[in-house]
């Protein structure tokens, strides 16, 4: 009687990819050229929990939570993210869905835009340092 394991025999197989759709329809989350931003805040306390950006050039748009903020800028994260794909999904620019989610009514998160926050970065980058800050 051997000591040694039998090797499973799926190891052997050869392994086959199949091909699926890229998935729902996305902004691309880089671009280099300016961009715009809000600022989302928590509804109960007004704490700053990140940034939403867009840039029409790179076709881009993404969610930045604040690094100080902590976990629940992360998960506002999703909710923000649901809206852009959404927003894609509707053939919005990035930068119409930006204006739609500054402008519009409170949304179902636990942060909103803060008004009058909409201004200009030099890219997403920008943005992103931003949301490093302490």
């Amino acid at each position: 009687m051997s000591s040694e394991r039998p090797i499973n025999r799926r190891f052997d197989e050869d392994v086959h990819f199949n091909l699926v759709s890229p998935g729902p329809p996305k902004y691309r989350n880089r671009t280099d050229k300016p961009v715009r931003y809000f600022t989302v805040v928590d509804k109960e306390g007004g704490a700053v929990l990140g940034y939403v950006w867009a840039g029409d050039e790179d076709e881009a748009a993404a969610y930045e939570p604040r690094q100080a903020a902590g976990p629940r800028a992360v998960n506002e994260g999703g909710f923000w993210i649901r809206r852009l794909r959404n927003a894609k999904e509707r053939g919005l620019r990035p930068s119409q869905a930006l204006a739609e989610f500054s402008a519009g009514r409170d949304p179902a998160g636990k942060g909103r835009p803060l008004p009058g926050s909409l201004t200009d970065a030099p890219n997403a980058a920008a943005v992103e340092a931003l949301a490093q800050e302490t």
